[in-house]
């Protein structure tokens, strides 16, 4: 019998992806989230994060011509990922112990230390209800194999989860949480614009990769 891998996602964890899907007001339900911005088609909300003082955020927004299946595949390329993120520095996926292991460093502008990530992630085709969704979750993990490297500061408490599904023609509905405590002193200035204009910025430029990925596979 083989042992079960050390790390790794829940079902659980997967369908509470997919729920979010059908509770694209999260503010409505009188709990914490509050809406930071409506752009470009997406719904950005946000909840406090008491422990460490930082936010934790939900995305809900589509992603027009964009199918579901070829959304998630542009997203789980990691090389592909390399041509169309203009912050990326270095992505690439290694096995450790049997374990796969994403490194990903991301470019910080002047005069701030660019940050890496060292994470495992997980992509799923559930069905629900006969509505077929791709899950992918990501969270932070150490590995003595990828050490922090001078110059570069470690995020390490990094988590992310994606739900796409058809939006009944021939785009997508997209669902994203993330949460990470990205290190050092960053300027508010910062983390506002990287919520308010980087996520909906990363969500059109993830479409034209979608575009752009048909065309040349």
């Amino acid at each position: 019998m083989e042992e079960a891998p050390p790390r790794g996602f829940s079902e659980e964890q997967f369908r509470a992806a997919c729920r979010e899907l059908d509770q694209p007001a999260p503010a409505a339900a009188g709990g914490a989230w509050q809406l930071l911005v409506e752009s470009m088609g997406v719904r950005i909300y946000r909840l406090l994060h008491e422990q460490s003082g930082l936010y934790e955020y939900k995305v809900f927004g589509g992603l027009a011509d964009c199918p579901p299946e070829l959304c998630a595949d542009v997203y789980m390329d990691l090389d592909f990922r390399k041509q169309w993120d203009q912050y990326v520095k270095e992505l690439y996926e290694k096995t450790y112990d049997g374990e796969k292991i994403i490194y990903w460093e991301v470019k910080y502008p002047f005069p701030l230390s660019n940050r890496d990530y060292v994470y495992i992630r997980e992509c799923r085709v559930m069905d629900v209800d006969g509505r077929k969704i791709w899950v992918v979750l990501a969270q932070s993990v150490s590995v003595p194999q990828c050490p922090e490297k001078p110059g570069i500061i470690r995020v390490k408490s990094y988590k992310q989860s994606l739900a796409i599904e058809s939006d009944g023609k021939t785009g997508s509905k997209v669902y994203m949480y993330y949460f990470d405590n990205p290190g050092g002193m960053i300027p508010s200035w910062l983390v506002n614009w990287a919520a308010k204009s980087g996520v909906p910025t990363f969500l059109k430029d993830m479409q034209k990769a979608c575009h752009n990925y048909s065309k040349s596979t």
